[in-house]
């Protein structure tokens, strides 16, 4: 890894569109000084065009996905295979920010997994708590509670004002997946 440097947690959150985005642009920048990413992407289990990309920049950005094929399904108790899924990818989280190989940990979607209750928040505060003081971490997604956005050294909040979807655009490959 490139020299050291003090890191900070980085919370992206809100309803507007480019909290993945900025943390993708966030490890593409860190590439570009020889510094490596870890993007752990909580309920995503689909191709999206960052994994291909990521593949292209190994070992300087690595992302796993811990979600299921599909959309996690709300309901008034999340499913336990989501539920073991989370977990499991806050661990693999874990041992990434832990192991000395990366400058920046990504935690991408994990407001949602605890506002869809597949995590708890003492949970990730736990990871936090044992961040590395040369470690970035970064939790993106919408619904970031506010003991987050407390602890946080950075907070950004994407607004959405206009979105093509409300006129029934759909996901298009290499802008939104």
């Amino acid at each position: 890894m490139a020299d050291k440097f003090k890191g900070y947690v980085q919370v992206y959150t809100g309803n507007g569109k480019g909290k993945t985005t900025a943390a993708l642009g966030l490890a593409l920048r860190a590439a570009g000084h020889g510094l490596r990413s870890y993007i752990g992407q909580f309920l995503k289990g689909q191709v999206y065009g960052e994994l291909a990309a990521a593949r292209k920049l190994k070992p300087l950005i690595t992302i796993e996905q811990f979600g299921r094929k599909g959309f996690v399904h709300v309901t008034e108790n999340p499913d336990e295979e989501d539920i073991r899924r989370a977990r499991a990818g806050l661990e693999k989280c874990r041992r990434a920010m832990l192991s000395g190989r990366f400058a920046i940990v990504v935690l991408d979607e994990i407001n949602v997994a605890l506002h869809f209750r597949l995590l708890g928040e003492k949970d990730v505060h736990g990871l936090l708590d044992q961040k590395p003081a040369e470690v970035e971490v970064v939790l993106t997604g919408r619904y970031a509670p506010p003991s987050l956005l407390k602890r946080a050294d950075l907070v950004t909040e994407m607004k959405d004002k206009k979105h093509y979807y409300a006129r029934g655009v759909r996901a298009r490959a290499g802008i939104e997946k």
